[in-house]
């Protein structure tokens, strides 16, 4: 006699199974992420023998995939090229953040190209999204829509009408009569991944699954489903600026990291080609505590401005706030500043914000925050047109980074005529910019400190 089914309980976050509830999850160590799984029904065990594989070298070459562009360049650029067909890519994002205006937009432009593109939304009514529409003027684009969470249903109407594109607004709304779970369960998100990145591959239909985002940023459900498709986006920006940011984290035909930044109007969002005059567009007169990063983001050169403030603290409760990076970055440099530059912050709070609401992940970051933190401290401005990049070590050395050549290019184009960077054995070329290149922090803080 067989035993009966149990109940699982299962980790939105790692996907790791145990038998009963907890607050934590043993496998990841994540709090409140375990939730309860309704048991797989019957299945039929394949009884066929296996069959041997038809096996190649590494030295095999294979064509490049062919890809449809959309003609909006910062989209083309994260997708890799253009969108390839037979793959699946995964959108998320903070709630209201224009997900679904960013998948109409891309809907319509694959459309005019001569894509044949199906709108599923399991979140809206069919009105509501005609209504966006032609707020964002893309009535008469040739997108055929439907709304409907029953994902049976979806899928039969892909195979009938094989469309080369199929947007899926969400994931989480969709639900399958053979998983005995609701909706946006870990085990229905799961399964209606599983189905739709199967359907894309078999039947040759690129798919694109909207995907909503934890209070941690994280796209909702298990991790699997990331590792299920074969591009992963995610649409950042603070609603407090005008400016979105889309953001490749895996794409297995293009680069990852790769960025396209969009502007929010009332006529849609739309492309800027230049982001660095735009993350710079409302600097004005240098002040002190005031730095231009020159980063990379992907494959190009992006500057940005980094503000710090510095101001006496109440006695026994210094603060630290970060707005845009890394806290424990912060931390790090400010203990450096200390200890090698002779430049204390005890009994001070400390602000740092990145300009524009962009965040920032390079290390090469530091030297423009350290820069940054002594303006603030001595009240004095860098230098207006100056750009300052390089990482800092614990000893207090500062490292050269990648791509130096592009980003002083980048600096030259907007104008800056300065920039204060690691010391580098070599160089290809100046840009024209005036180089002040030192080995240590504590010499480049000596550097302004002395300046006039």
């Amino acid at each position: 006699m067989g035993g009966v089914a149990r109940d699982t309980f299962t980790c939105t976050v790692c996907g790791a199974t145990q038998s009963k509830w907890s607050g934590r999850c043993d496998a990841c160590g994540s709090w409140n992420s375990i939730v309860e799984e309704a048991p797989a029904g019957p299945g039929k065990a394949a009884a066929r023998k296996g069959s041997a594989l038809a096996l190649t070298d590494l030295a095999t070459a294979e064509p490049a995939p062919p890809r449809t562009e959309a003609g909006v360049a910062e989209l083309d650029r994260v997708l890799g090229g253009g969108l390839v067909p037979a793959s699946a890519i995964l959108v998320g994002g903070d709630p209201g953040i224009g997900k679904s205006t960013l998948l109409l937009q891309a809907a319509a432009r694959f459309a005019r190209v001569g894509l044949k593109v199906l709108y599923v939304t399991g979140e809206e009514s069919a009105g509501q999204v005609q209504m966006r529409a032609q707020r964002l003027g893309l009535a008469d684009s040739p997108v055929r829509l439907a709304a409907h969470t029953n994902l049976r249903d979806v899928l039969a109407t892909l195979e009938a009408e094989a469309p080369g594109l199929a947007v899926i607004d969400s994931i989480q709304t969709m639900w399958l009569d053979s998983v005995d779970s609701a909706p946006g369960s870990v085990s229905q998100v799961r399964a209606c991944a599983h189905e739709l990145t199967s359907l894309a591959k078999r039947r040759g239909v690129a798919v694109v699954m909207v995907g909503h985002v934890t209070k941690e940023g994280a796209i909702a459900g298990p991790r699997v489903v990331e590792h299920m498709v074969d591009t992963v986006l995610y649409f950042e920006g603070d609603r407090g600026h005008g400016f979105r940011i889309l953001r490749a984290v895996k794409n297995r035909f293009g680069p990852a990291d790769e960025i396209g930044v969009f502007e929010m109007t009332g006529r849609g969002l739309v492309e800027v080609r230049n982001p660095s005059a735009l993350f710079l567009a409302e600097r004005g007169t240098p002040s002190p505590g005031s730095a231009v990063f020159a980063g990379i983001e992907g494959s190009r050169p992006i500057l940005c401005e980094i503000q710090a403030l510095v101001a006496p603290a109440a006695p026994g409760q210094t603060r630290r706030s970060v707005v845009g990076w890394d806290g424990g970055r912060l931390a790090m440099i400010l203990a450096v500043l200390d200890a090698r530059a002779g430049l204390s912050f005890a009994g001070l709070d400390v602000y740092l914000n990145v300009a524009g609401g962009l965040r920032i992940t390079e290390p090469a970051a530091d030297l423009a925050v350290a820069m940054a933190l002594v303006s603030a401290q001595a009240n004095r401005p860098l230098p207006q047109q100056s750009v300052a990049f390089g990482e800092i070590s614990l000893s207090g050395a500062l490292r050269p980074v990648a791509q130096t050549d592009s980003r002083l290019k980048e600096a030259a184009k907007l104008g800056f005529t300065q920039a204060i960077l690691p010391a580098q054995p070599a160089r290809a070329g100046k840009a024209g910019l005036d180089l002040i290149e030192r080995a240590d922090l504590a010499a480049a803080v000596a550097d302004f400190l002395r300046a006039e």
